[in-house]
């Protein structure tokens, strides 16, 4: 592939005719789902799959991605999907998917019941026709065969909370006591962990030792059935995102950019647990943002002493195998707030910034591709450090300067899906205006 339209930017662009020369030989055409073909052999053999995207509300990247997973499930035996989502509300998508509850609902049904904003995240068109396909996917086959999906967030306090109270009143009434020590400790915030946070800073009692000692409950009971028993599993989990929310909301509030480490290493944690619940066998898939997916140590969140789930799983798991998947695009329009807590708005997307990846993979492709990085990675181009853009659920256009962030895209991905023009997702239902202030629960925005 040339990617020759008439234009010479070698000599316009960071590493000049060499990094022009380098993203040629390594681009593929993409056109359709068979171009995929040399990532899904770069994928063979691997056990997790990270698949990102430079924005939450674009179209195409949840297209090709969600194309990317049904070869990887029919071809190369993955068998479960970590999200960017809440555990319970995705605990009820992977029961419907396995026939377990919720039968009279289809898929857009299923996803109508997202309330936690922003609900396009996952309820949109994309995803509700991936999640039909594979709910017939599973359909007929056993149990050990089927695709799970699971949500790997840490943002559902209340919600976790009484998921745990429902499975102890059912199964261990005797740890009951505990459980209603915590739910009254947070009882005053009524449901905003906003408000929890804040009242931390005036005072120096917090719900921390309350919620810990749950998590210590749930985990010696379920704990001894959680291998067998789904129900369990479930139940430990939600005490770990319950102890983990309540520390996040915490640190986050404080302005203390250590929430952005508790949120990823409880989604790596998370990962972890459900490889371990699954099997040896298992492969899994993660859906998040570029910013969780690619390697943080190939960034400047290094820098800041941050990390991510990209950088944890390949530390963690580089002897089972991992792939990192990044997007990029040149223009187009995304779905989108002007402000955190705002409905939903698609928003132009202006061509990128010329010394940026994408400018000059626009430059010098100028066209769709597929790039699989080669195992030597100090390219001129792939070395380089370069402006990486990601947009984030807020975005304002006419401030595209702060979208950018200095990138090694050799060592911040394995592979990167190049799109020209990307379109806004398509939302299943609009954000309602909220009727009090939302405050932010990203630590930093993108």
């Amino acid at each position: 592939m040339t990617g020759d339209t008439g234009r010479h930017p070698d000599d316009a662009h960071p590493g000049g005719s060499a990094a022009a020369r380098e993203m040629r030989a390594l681009a593929r055409p993409l056109n359709g789902v068979d171009d995929l073909d040399p990532l899904v052999e770069r994928i063979t053999g691997a056990r997790f799959v990270c698949i990102g995207e430079a924005s939450h509300g674009t179209h195409e990247y949840y297209r090709w991605r969600c194309l990317l997973a049904r070869r990887l499930i029919e071809e190369r035996g993955f068998t479960w999907i970590g999200v960017e989502g809440d555990w319970p509300d995705c605990w009820r998508i992977n029961r419907w998917l396995r026939g377990q509850a919720d039968r009279e609902l289809d898929a857009r049904g299923l996803l109508a019941r997202f309330e936690r904003w922003p609900t396009w995240l996952w309820a949109n068109e994309d995803v509700a026709e991936f999640l039909a396909w594979l709910r017939e996917w599973n359909a007929g086959r056993p149990p050990a065969e089927q695709v799970g999906f699971y949500g790997l967030d840490v943002y559902s306090l209340w919600d976790s909370l009484r998921e745990i109270i429902a499975w102890l009143q059912v199964n261990e009434p005797g740890a009951m006591d505990t459980a209603r020590q915590a739910w009254r400790c947070f009882m005053p915030y009524r449901e905003d962990p906003h408000s929890y946070a804040w009242s931390t800073r005036l005072v120096p009692e917090t719900c921390e030792a309350d919620v810990v000692a749950l998590l210590v409950e749930v985990r010696r009971r379920a704990g001894v059935r959680a291998g067998s028993d789904e129900d369990a599993f479930d139940a430990a989990q939600n005490a770990e995102v319950a102890a983990n929310a309540e520390r996040y909301y915490r640190i986050m509030v404080r302005g203390d950019r250590d929430s952005w480490n508790i949120r990823d290493h409880h989604m790596a944690d998370t990962i972890d647990r459900l490889a371990a619940h699954l099997g040896p066998q298992s492969k899994g898939m993660i859906w998040e943002h570029n910013t969780h997916v690619g390697d943080a140590r190939a960034t400047d969140m290094a820098r800041d002493g941050l990390v991510n789930v990209g950088q944890l799983v390949r530390e963690r798991h580089s002897i089972d195998g991992v792939v990192l998947v990044g997007f990029a695009s040149h223009q187009g329009s995304v779905l989108a707030a002007a402000a955190w807590g705002s409905p939903e708005l698609a928003l132009p997307v202006p061509a990128a910034v010329p010394s940026s990846h994408e400018g000059i993979l626009h430059s010098v492709l100028g066209t769709d591709a597929l790039l699989v990085f080669p195992d030597d990675r100090a390219g001129p181009w792939l070395g380089a450090w370069l402006p990486h853009r990601a947009i984030g659920v807020v975005y304002q256009p006419g401030h595209e300067a702060g979208n950018y962030v200095p990138t090694r895209m050799g060592g911040r991905y394995d592979a990167l899906i190049w799109l020209e023009e990307t379109t806004a997702l398509v939302p299943l239902h609009h954000e309602p205006r909220p009727e009090e202030p939302e405050y932010e629960t990203e630590p930093t925005g993108f």
